[in-house]
């Protein structure tokens, strides 16, 4: 469907579900705790939900809030006593995760209109589904191809030869590269760029010279990309992100690194060429990761870590040096300056004694 074919008439957003407390039950596998007919429509805070919403507790420095709560229903680990409060209760052996698809079944996503607007445009050669939804001023160039339920915003380019499988949601403004591959119900946050040229230049003796980037980038299935974040073509090989990861927003990942299905990086965080990250990683904001490492799956870098060599065994990896007051800093960052020295003091005395003790 490539003509100019205006989307149906606009189906308002759904807004918020109202749903029984059993047919969420039902709906997630959590157990009910009494009251299955009580309708919900929203989820809350423990302090701020009220009658007709569902609130949750997952650490235990809240708790005292149970108390205070007018919530309708809390979702809590079977754990937890709670014999004498008014709410009824939803047990789950994850609180926090089955709150987020509670959210997300009172708050379904807009349903995909399909349909090409006017203003968008469209080559001749391209493939764009019949039961896709191409948003105003989009741009699909030569060769792409957009798959069935795919919703493109508004202002969107889709580069030639790109691929994009079903169901994945491209917001406003978002540049979908040459040769890009997209798995399934794949999510990419407005402004966020996917394929752009890496960072490769060969130094001459007086000029730098452009190393053309001829890989692209694979993104998996069930990736979400967030807003501003960008993913460099590889240089040769490709760029890939496997399945089920999650980027936050304004993070760089640059040409060829690979990162391992379901990886969860935050904001700010800047990854290095031909980086390999495993799987199931968690990495926090800000982190810093040199080129040509290896992180092993199951890694937790804390936020503002700076990575200089490839880590082997799984476990929790911080550095960074935490604020303190300023005159502390001040006398810390001497010391730290003077450690060279010390050092090498400490070397002397071990020598002086250590021949001593032979005497």
């Amino acid at each position: 469907m490539n003509s100019k074919t205006p989307p149906s008439d606009p189906v308002p957003s759904p807004g918020p579900r109202q749903l029984t407390l059993g047919e969420l039950a039902s709906a997630t596998g959590m157990d009910l705790d009494g009251g299955a007919e009580a309708a919900v429509d929203r989820v809350a805070s423990l302090l701020e939900a009220g009658p007709g919403a569902v609130s949750f507790l997952a650490n235990t420095r809240y708790r005292r809030q149970l108390a205070q709560t007018r919530a309708t229903a809390v979702i809590l680990h079977p754990s937890e006593s709670v014999e004498g409060y008014p709410f009824r209760i939803l047990y789950s052996r994850n609180p926090y995760f089955d709150f987020a698809r509670v959210a997300r079944l009172l708050n379904p996503l807009p349903a995909v209109q399909p349909g090409i607007a006017p203003s968008a445009v469209v080559a001749a050669d391209a493939r764009v589904d019949a039961a896709a939804e191409i948003g105003e001023g989009v741009v699909v160039q030569s060769g792409a191809a957009i798959g069935p339920g795919c919703r493109i915003g508004p202002g969107v380019v889709i580069g030639s030869d790109a691929r994009l499988g079903a169901d994945c949601r491209i917001e406003a403004n978002a540049a979908i590269l040459a040769g890009v591959r997209l798995g399934d119900r794949v999510h990419v946050q407005a402004g966020a760029v996917i394929g752009s040229d890496g960072f490769g230049f060969a130094r001459g003796e007086h000029h730098w010279e452009a190393v053309p980037q001829l890989g692209a980038v694979i993104i998996e299935d069930d990736v979400c990309i967030g807003a501003n974040t960008t993913v460099d073509r590889g240089s040769q090989g490709d760029t890939v992100i496997e399945q089920g990861c999650k980027l936050d927003n304004l993070v760089q990942v640059a040409h060829n690194v690979r990162i391992g299905a379901h990886t969860v990086i935050a904001a700010n965080t800047g990854i290095s060429g031909s980086t390999v990250i495993g799987s199931c990683c968690t990495i926090g904001g800000a982190v810093g990761i040199a080129g040509h490492l290896e992180i092993a799956a199951g890694t937790t870098l804390t936020g503002m870590a700076m990575v200089t060599g490839s880590i082997t065994d799984p476990g929790i990896y911080s550095s960074g040096v935490p604020a303190s007051p300023n005159r502390e800093w001040r006398r810390n960052a001497v010391r730290f300056g003077q450690l060279e020295g010390l050092v090498r003091r400490v070397e002397q005395l071990e020598k002086t004694l250590g021949a001593g003790d032979k005497e």
